[in-house]
């Protein structure tokens, strides 16, 4: 008896550079798994998916090797941020407000 497969997408952005792999694995197969069959490595070698966060659209996943991925889901790896949102929102205010009292 042949295994099934199903399909699954890998998602990685760079400030530049968005990339979303589409890739044919097994059922049963983990996110951490997933994004080894991708390649996506390949295209982006700073990704190191040991230590990489990622989540299942938009979900954060604790355990890649341990979450069973299903049909049509896709697997984000998420680059650390550059600056903190919040910071970045209370510093436009600020900018807005000294804009608006000058």
């Amino acid at each position: 008896m042949t295994q099934k497969m199903i399909r699954v997408e890998v998602a990685y952005a760079e400030p530049k550079v968005q990339k979303i792999v589409s890739v044919e694995v097994p059922e049963g197969t983990s996110a951490y798994d997933a994004v080894i069959a991708s390649n996506i490595i390949a295209i982006f070698p700073s990704i190191d998916p040991e230590t990489i966060p990622m989540g299942v659209f938009g979900k954060g996943v604790r355990k890649p090797k341990e979450e069973i991925l299903r049909e049509g889901d896709r697997v984000e790896l998420y680059r650390p941020l550059v600056a903190d949102p919040k910071v970045i929102r209370a510093r436009r205010a600020e900018k807005l407000k000294k804009e608006q009292q000058s």
